[in-house]
């Protein structure tokens, strides 16, 4: 099971092993009171494309597909994301966005949910 959470959120029981897909870390929390198990700074999308999307709703489905393209050079880092999955039996990917449905947690649990990693 793949969940979604923002990592402002107090951390739930059955949250498995929670890792923040952010690039950045995010603003206003400590490293300390994050409540995260592993930060994947490399599966996030790269400079470029986050800086174009901006969270612009018009511009979700484009960056879905560029997003889907940049994971398709980072099959290690799926694989690890899927072997947690396993391992602990739920994976929640953590987000900082104020967007809750158009974020890149969101795009990368629908990439993992579809795919054969």
């Amino acid at each position: 099971m793949i969940k979604i959470r923002r990592i402002y959120d107090q951390a739930e029981p059955g949250e498995g092993y929670r890792v923040l897909v952010d690039r950045l870390w995010p603003r206003g929390i400590s490293k300390e009171k994050a409540g995260w198990d592993e930060w994947m700074r490399d599966v996030a999308p790269g400079n470029e494309l986050r800086k174009w999307y901006g969270h612009d709703p018009s511009r979700w489905e484009t960056f879905k597909e560029r997003y889907r393209q940049e994971l398709g050079n980072r099959h290690d880092l799926l694989l690890r994301l899927r072997d947690l999955e396993r391992a602990h039996g739920t994976l929640t990917l953590l987000y900082s966005s104020t967007e809750q449905n158009i974020n890149n947690a969101v795009a990368l649990r629908e990439f993992l949910m579809k795919q054969d990693v």
